[in-house]
């Protein structure tokens, strides 16, 4: 399971890679700038849903492969399978 924007943007690499293309190649075929794919594929944290998705289209990455791509997820002792989560007060 992608838990992270790092993990999401490695997962973008890892795709980019198998398919022998630059980052720039993948900008140009998703319509994004170079500078775009640099940074989602360093993790950093973006509001620009819409452009991520449409790269992770394009090498292929599908939402349904989204909890493929990681081990799954830790399950918390209350069956909570979000327990990276910062947690705020008593949880209420």
């Amino acid at each position: 399971m992608i838990r992270s924007a790092r993990d999401f943007g490695a997962a973008i690499r890892e795709k980019r890679k198998a398919l022998g293309w630059t980052q720039t190649e993948l900008a140009t075929r998703s319509g994004t700038g170079e500078r775009f794919i640099v940074e989602l594929e360093a993790g950093k944290p973006s509001c620009q849903l819409e452009k991520a998705l449409v790269a992770a289209r394009t090498v292929g990455l599908e939402i349904g492969d989204l909890k493929a791509a990681s081990p799954p997820a830790a399950v918390h002792e209350d069956g909570d399978e979000l327990d990276f989560l910062p947690v705020f007060g008593d949880r209420r």
